[in-house]
C-alpha cells in the first residue's frame, strides 16, 4: 500500500547520480508529446493520462517485489511510442504512417527495454507502458484523425451505385465514330449460271448379259409351272 502513491510520482523521480537519465527521459518525452498533440489533438490529453496511471498501476500489480524502486519516466515513453506506432498502422493513413515510422527510427532501438537484459532497469515498467500504449491504439482507433474517405467510398456504404462514368464515354465515343463514318452494306445480285449436276445417287447400270462360258439358266425356274398346268 505504500507504493500506490508511485503511480502517480514515479514519473517525476530519476537518479540524482545519473544526469543522462534525466535528459534522455526528458528529450524523448518532448518529442514524442509534442508529436502526440500535434496528431492526435482531440485524444492527446486522454492517451497520456491514462497512458501515466495505468502504467504505474500495472507495474504495481506485477513487478516482482525485489527491494527496489521503480523510478523514471520511461514508462510513459513506452506507451507514447507504443500508441503512435500502432495508431499509425491501424489507421492506415499517410501522414500518420509516416509519424509512426519516424517514431520508429528514433526509438526502435528502445524495444529491447521490455526484456530483463540488464539487471538495474526496470523492464517491468516498460513492458507494462508498452502494453498500455497498443490497447490505447486500438481503444482510440475510431477517434482523432481519420483517412479520408473516397468518394465511392461513401456511395457504397449508402448503398448508391456507382455511375460508370467509363461505360458512358465509350458509348458516347463508339456512337460519334459511327455517325462521322456510317456503316454502308452493299448486296450485289449474281445470277447462277452454272449448269445443273446430276443427281449422284441415280446411276445408270447397264443390264446384265450372261457371258458364253456361263450355262444358260433353267427355263424352268424362272417361268414355275404348277403341277396340273399343261
Amino acid at each position: 500500500m505504500e507504493g500506490l502513491k508511485g503511480i502517480l510520482l514515479m514519473p517525476f523521480i530519476h537518479d540524482k547520480n545519473d544526469l543522462n537519465h534525466l535528459l534522455n527521459n526528458s528529450v524523448a518525452f518532448l518529442v514524442l508529446s509534442t508529436l502526440l498533440f500535434y496528431a492526435y489533438r482531440s485524444i492527446a490529453l486522454p492517451v497520456l493520462l491514462i497512458s501515466w496511471i495505468f502504467g504505474g498501476l500495472f507495474v504495481w500489480i506485477f513487478a516482482a517485489n525485489h527491494g527496489a524502486y521503480h523510478i523514471g519516466l520511461s514508462g510513459v515513453i513506452y506507451a507514447l511510442v507504443a500508441f503512435i506506432f500502432f495508431s499509425g498502422a491501424i489507421r492506415k493513413y499517410f501522414p500518420l504512417q509516416a509519424m509512426a515510422l519516424l517514431v520508429v527510427f528514433l526509438y526502435g532501438s528502445t524495444l529491447w527495454g521490455i526484456f530483463p537484459i540488464e539487471p538495474k532497469i526496470s523492464w517491468e515498467g516498460h513492458l507494462a507502458g508498452f502494453i498500455c500504449g497498443f490497447f490505447l491504439a486500438v481503444f482510440f482507433r475510431h477517434k482523432g484523425p481519420q483517412r479520408p474517405k473516397y468518394t465511392y467510398e461513401i456511395e457504397q456504404e449508402m448503398g448508391i451505385e456507382p455511375p460508370d462514368f467509363e461505360g458512358e464515354w465509350l458509348k458516347k465515343h463508339q456512337a460519334m465514330e459511327e455517325n462521322n463514318n456510317p456503316l454502308i452494306i452493299n448486296y450485289h445480285f449474281l445470277p447462277n449460271t452454272t449448269p445443273p449436276t446430276p443427281n449422284p445417287s441415280v446411276e445408270n447400270i447397264p443390264p446384265a448379259v450372261p457371258s458364253p462360258d456361263q450355262a444358260p439358266e433353267d427355263p424352268s425356274k424362272e417361268n414355275p409351272r404348277s403341277p396340273n398346268q399343261p
